[in-house]
């Protein structure tokens, strides 16, 4: 669960500093390949947070498969 738990901080911090280099090319203060690079680095962690859901859901449905 700490994995998890450090996987979806990680991914909540790359959507916060996308948010926040996005303001800022809004208020002219940052380059647009800032932006891109912010939202490439949150699409990423999101696309790897979304993939260890799916193991994990996958492991506990051969858990709950397994006979006792």
């Amino acid at each position: 669960s700490a994995l998890i738990g450090k996987a979806l901080e990680a991914t909540a911090d790359a959507g916060r500093r996308s948010d926040a280099q996005s303001a800022a090319v809004a208020a002219g203060r940052a380059d647009v390949v800032d932006v891109v690079t912010a939202v490439a680095e949150s699409e990423a962690a999101i696309e790897t947070l979304v993939a260890v859901r799916d193991r994990v859901i996958a492991a506990y449905e051969e858990i709950m498969r397994m006979p006792v």
